[in-house]
């Protein structure tokens, strides 16, 4: 970790960061599924596809605490996605350089260190002014709750594309509180 990414990130851990102003165009935006991504593999990842099914968007990083993460979320995709569940990996370097990979290299990693199936976008930026609209979107949803603070925080989408709520990188993807949202999320069969 370089000096520049450690200032970078002293700011946002302790929540010093001025929200940026949200584009109204964004923030008038009615659902998640709006929203489109770049996939990790290639070509256009537009959410949309996604509609009709609940969805936990993460965003991660390689060299991170949290990264073990990776496995837990593999497991709830595996355990959910019959179910209704997509679970969206979203590679993001903002939070002390710890996703420093190219697409290649970052889904290289996962697949072999965590055998990653879910849909990952490239990597993009989630917090500030060159933020993803779909995270200045949740901004604009929650407040300053759904600013991420740190690599793996987490956001239910539910089927209808309205955010349920955002979860800290703290709670794992096996945490009861997040498991119970999830299930009262997931569409009707």
């Amino acid at each position: 970790m370089t000096i520049k990414h450690l200032l970078r990130s002293i700011p946002l851990v302790l929540g010093l960061v001025s929200t940026q102003p949200i584009p109204p165009a964004v923030a008038a935006m009615n659902s998640a599924f709006e929203f489109d991504f770049k996939a990790l593999k290639g070509g256009d990842l537009p959410l949309k596809q996604y509609e009709g099914k609940a969805m936990l968007v993460v965003n991660v990083a390689s060299k991170c605490g949290f990264t073990p993460q990776y496995a837990g979320l593999e497991k709830l995709w595996q355990q959910y996605r019959d179910k209704g569940l997509i679970v969206l990996g979203v590679p993001s370097n903002d939070f002390g350089g710890q996703e420093p990979g190219t697409s290649s290299e970052i889904q290289q990693f996962c697949e072999r260190n965590y055998s990653v199936d879910f849909p990952m976008t490239e990597k993009v930026a989630v917090t500030g002014s060159e933020a993803h609209p779909l995270y200045k979107w949740l901004e604009a949803k929650l407040g300053d709750d759904g600013r991420p603070r740190w690599n793996f925080y987490k956001y239910l989408i539910a089927p209808d594309g309205h955010v349920v709520g955002g979860f800290s990188s703290k709670v794992t993807p096996d945490d009861p509180k997040l498991i119970s949202a999830i299930d009262a999320n997931l569409p009707a069969h």
